[in-house]
């Protein structure tokens, strides 16, 4: 985090465009308006590339003039428009259908665009940044992404990492939204274990769900591994269950097997007896593995004595 800080911090002094790559919720738009709010001028406008198709997406880039077609009744300016002298963020610009790219590489550099159904040309002098979670590279190989308008954006370039790629984030950036989200709460050391050992799949923006959840469902101080969300409870059940051999429960005793038809509430209480073992007593992963709540393993502990 503080690498890519640094890296904002000299980028937001220039304006050549920048080419941000990251998977789905690394927080590529947060580190676009961070860029851009480094020196802070104009506005900050979002194209997302991915929500809009076909003519659609060429009336919100370029606007139109009234009377264009059916439905026009005014003229409507384009976000290109609402981002002069600013900067205008193309999220997900792997997107971009082949024909808008090379329109839009024709405004990167002309610095002017034609509304739809206008015949006078606007102008529009704004800084590009452009984020994808795509290799770009590939795209080009493929044809799926113009090849100059690649290099026209390529020329300041930023990575972000996914977060199973830097764990040592993870208890930052929880502390980050706490702070945001909860009302003097803190992680226990025990649950943090657990978030950093995860491997975020949706990455910065699931975690922070999965804090906002933590604080939503917990009224007291002290947030612990009971408080964490499912997919990372089974993430470690998972690998706690990879990391040991499974030995059944005839083969390890104490108790030997019961001869001829046993009786279910024994079969019940072994098997609760086994897995509280298994897990070194964990009850939350024990009521997992059984495929049962905790409110009812606990019940079922105090209904056998054990």
């Amino acid at each position: 985090m503080r690498h890519i800080h640094r890296l904002v911090s000299r980028m937001g002094k220039s304006r050549f465009p920048v080419l941000i790559l990251g998977e789905t919720g690394t927080g590529k738009e947060v580190v676009a308006r961070a860029i851009h709010n480094t020196e802070g001028r104009g506005p900050f406008v979002v194209v997302d590339c991915s929500s809009l198709v076909g003519p659609l997406m060429e009336s919100e880039l370029f606007g139109y003039a009234r009377g264009a077609f059916t439905g026009a009744h005014s003229q409507k300016l384009g976000l290109l428009d609402a981002a002069n002298g600013g900067t205008a963020f193309f999220d997900e610009i792997g997107e971009l259908p082949l024909d808008l790219q090379m329109k839009l590489l024709r405004v990167l550099q002309e610095k002017e665009y034609r509304a739809i159904g206008a015949l006078a040309q606007r102008s529009s002098d704004f800084r590009i940044i452009a984020a994808t979670n795509r290799d770009l590279a590939e795209e080009v190989k493929a044809k799926r992404f113009r090849e100059d308008l690649y290099y026209r954006l390529n020329v300041m370039k930023l990575r972000i990492a996914p977060l199973r790629e830097r764990r040592e984030d993870v208890p930052t950036l929880v502390l980050h939204f706490l702070q945001k989200y909860g009302s003097g709460h803190r992680v226990a050391d025990e649950a943090m274990a657990l978030l950093q050992a995860y491997d975020w799949p949706g990455n910065v923006r699931q975690l922070e769900h999965t804090v906002q959840q933590m604080v939503a469902m917990h009224t007291g101080p002290w947030l612990t591994k009971a408080d964490l969300g499912s997919s990372v409870i089974s993430s470690s059940l998972e690998k706690h269950l990879d990391s040991q051999a499974y030995i059944p429960l005839a083969e390890q005793g104490p108790e030997p097997p019961l001869q001829g038809i046993i009786p279910l509430a024994e079969v019940e209480r072994r098997t609760i007896l086994h897995a509280i073992e298994h897990t070194k007593g964990d009850r939350t992963v024990a009521a997992l593995l059984l495929g049962i709540g905790r409110t009812t393993l606990y019940r079922k502990l105090k209904e056998y004595g054990l």
